[in-house]
């Protein structure tokens, strides 16, 4: 099929995403959040984060505001979620969440259980219009968490400095790298079961046995300055595979985003 084709096929599914999430509507607590802070307080300390990437549930039907599963961010955090098939059960687990963001996940993955979760995020946008951590420790306070955070990036990873751990999330991450096989290497050195991975790709050039990646020099994505490759299909799996990972799959696609899960052992 011709790239042209591919490109207009993807459009067409992005916008049926946008619309799906547009009326999607999602379950919310009405119960006092675990920290038991007031509603109002509650309210305040939210509105104080100028920027929130996640959709996050605060109590009292509170949500915080987050750009991600807006009309310009159709990968939705709650829609994600579902998409990435993290493990209901998590007791005994340690997870790392990189470019952890807000934390959604990194909660989520305390919420089921995990003994630990360490989230790390570099915060490439600092100099933009966003904020840090302000958000994720803000959410953590509320959601009374034990939740570690270190702002770190995903080249800084060894087994020596941070441990490891049992299940990493790298979500939204991989394309924003300019060196994206090195950081592949550095999770793989602190994963001990499984990783789990959603990214933009390329579908629209080779097929399913020729591994390419496309450079975007100029912001070609998003207009975002800070997007750099798009890998095929086969060109993820097989990456994974070069670093060590074993039987890496494709768990969901849609549009220009994939997700995989790759293993540490057979």
């Amino acid at each position: 099929m011709l790239p042209t084709i591919k490109k207009f096929i993807v459009k067409i599914e992005r916008q049926i995403m946008k619309l799906r999430l547009a009326f999607r509507k999602e379950a919310v607590s009405l119960e006092p959040p675990p920290s038991g802070i007031k509603r109002e307080t509650v309210l305040r300390k939210m509105n104080q984060v100028p920027f929130w990437w996640h959709s996050i549930d605060l109590g009292y039907g509170i949500v915080t505001p987050g750009h991600q599963g807006g009309i310009t961010h159709p990968t939705g955090t709650k829609n994600l979620l579902g998409n990435i098939k993290l493990p209901e059960d998590l007791k005994g687990k340690t997870v790392l969440d990189i470019g952890a963001w807000d934390g959604f996940f990194s909660f989520e993955a305390e919420k089921r259980g995990a003994s630990k979760v360490l989230a790390i995020d570099n915060f490439y946008r600092d100099k933009l219009e966003h904020t840090g951590s302000q958000g994720f420790e803000v959410a953590k306070e509320i959601l009374k968490s034990n939740i570690e955070f270190k702002k770190a990036s995903v080249y800084d990873l060894s087994p020596e400095k941070f441990g490891m751990f049992d299940i990493v999330l790298f979500l939204g991450v991989f394309y924003h790298l300019r060196d994206p096989i090195l950081a592949l290497e550095r999770i793989f050195s602190v994963t001990k079961d499984m990783l789990i991975m959603e990214t933009h790709y390329d579908p629209y050039h080779g097929d399913k046995n020729t591994p390419l990646a496309v450079f975007y020099e100029n912001a070609e994505i998003n207009k975002d300055p800070t997007t750099f490759w798009g890998f095929n299909k086969a060109c993820l799996l097989a990456a994974l595979r070069s670093v060590g990972f074993k039987n890496p799959e494709v768990v969901y696609r849609y549009a220009d985003r994939i997700i995989l899960k790759a293993y540490k052992n057979d």
